[in-house]
Formats: C-alpha cells, sequence, structure tokens
C-alpha cells in the first residue's frame, strides 16, 4: 500500500486505560459467583471480549450457572469507576493529532460507555462522529468477528487492505486480521501482562509499539515497507 487509507483505533486498552478496572471488577464478580479468577488472568484471556461473551465461556469452561444479573451488575459498578478513574493512555492525544490520515474507532464497548471515556479523557472530539460501538453498527457482531472493522472501512470508503488497525488484544487482532487489515498491536495499557507482545504478534499483528509517540513513525514506515516488498 503507497499510503495507508484508513486508521482505526480500538479503544479500551489502545486509547483509555480502562481495561485494568474492568479487569478488576470482573475478577471480582466472578470470584464471588463461585470462579476465582486474578484480574491479570482475565487481562489475558478475556481481553477485547465483552462481558456478556465473558461470562458464556466461563459458565461453558466451569459448568457453572452465573446469573443474568451479573451484566447489571458490572455495569453499574464499571461505570461509576470509569466516570471517576479512567485516563486517556500517556501521549495518545499528541499522536492523533499528529496524524493526517482519515481516523475512526472500531470497539466492543457500547456508544454510552465510549462517550463515557473518550469525553471524560478529553479524546472525544478528536474522533467524533467517527465512533463505531460494534454491536450497534453494521450486524452488530462484536470481535473477534471482522465486521465493525469492515463497516468502518465502507463508511469511509478505504479498501481493507490499506487500512491500519491499532490492537491491544488477540481477539481484536484476529478480527482485524480477518478483515484483511493491517495491525499494529500496542502493550502500552495498565492490563499489559508477559508475553503480551509474543501474543498480538501471534495472532497477526505486524509489529508491536509501547508508546503513542512510537505510532506516526509506525504508520510511516510501515507504508514504506510495503512499497518496497
Amino acid at each position: 500500500m503507497a499510503a495507508p487509507e484508513l486508521i482505526i483505533f480500538d479503544c479500551d486498552g489502545v486509547l483509555v486505560d480502562s481495561e485494568i478496572i474492568a479487569a478488576q471488577v470482573e475478577s471480582e464478580l466472578l470470584t464471588d459467583a463461585g470462579y476465582p479468577i486474578a484480574p491479570d488472568e482475565i487481562s489475558e484471556r478475556f481481553s477485547g471480549l465483552t462481558w456478556p461473551d465473558i461470562l458464556m465461556l466461563v459458565e461453558r469452561e466451569a459448568g457453572i450457572p452465573l446469573s443474568a444479573s451479573l451484566i447489571e451488575k458490572s455495569d453499574r459498578i464499571l461505570d461509576e469507576r470509569l466516570a471517576t478513574e479512567v485516563e486517556a493512555i500517556e501521549g495518545i492525544a499528541k499522536a492523533v493529532s499528529a496524524l493526517k490520515l482519515p481516523k475512526c474507532i472500531c470497539s466492543n464497548s457500547s456508544s454510552k460507555r465510549l462517550d463515557l471515556m473518550l469525553k471524560r479523557t478529553g479524546l472525544y472530539d478528536l474522533f467524533a462522529p467517527d465512533i463505531f460501538a460494534a454491536r450497534e453498527v453494521g450486524t452488530k457482531k462484536g470481535k473477534p468477528a471482522p465486521d465493525v472493522f469492515l463497516y468502518a472501512a465502507e463508511k469511509f470508503g478505504a479498501d481493507p487492505k490499506k487500512t491500519i488497525v491499532l490492537e491491544d488484544s488477540v481477539h481484536g487482532v484476529h478480527a482485524a486480521h480477518a478483515a484483511g487489515m493491517r495491525v499494529i498491536g500496542f502493550t502500552g495499557g495498565g492490563h499489559t501482562y508477559p508475553g503480551h507482545a509474543d501474543r498480538l504478534t501471534e495472532a497477526g499483528a505486524e509489529t508491536v509499539i509501547n508508546r503513542h509517540k512510537d505510532l506516526p513513525a509506525m504508520i510511516e514506515a510501515m507504508a514504506v515497507w510495503s512499497e518496497e516488498v
């Protein structure tokens, strides 16, 4: 690809440091429900999935019924904490402002939660109105399905092969890779874990960064590298 036609950002764990907060809340709720699990294990195994999807996986794995009320309870507790605790990941505002290419957000979070986090961290105006909640647009399928990425590319008239995605989760990388897009992995969030970069690479990320200040140069390098091969 000569030059990227679109840059897509995941939100949780890429733009805002929310994954670590979510992992803490989910760990407490699952442990109380009879499935002891630490926040770091949730980050490693389930990062990028929605809470209902995590509950279904745990039910299937452990063979224990989990109350549907956990969905509402988690939403309420997490929104309360995000409203007062979530912060932008260091360097993201400057990195995004430096990009001259079309850009958007594709996230498994709801539009309500995206508004909450992005407005609290001052990032909303950098992307609005191009903020896509996977389960509210197109086919309404969340990652690891590629649908939300393909929806965004169609909206921008961008070739998926000329689209770059920044993702922090294995499930997100799988989704972008399935969409035929190039992926940069990101490990700069508070939920990162040993072997995080290796897992993103194994899932299909071409390269991995842990600082947003490296993003503009990395995007430029990927375009040059593509022209030379």
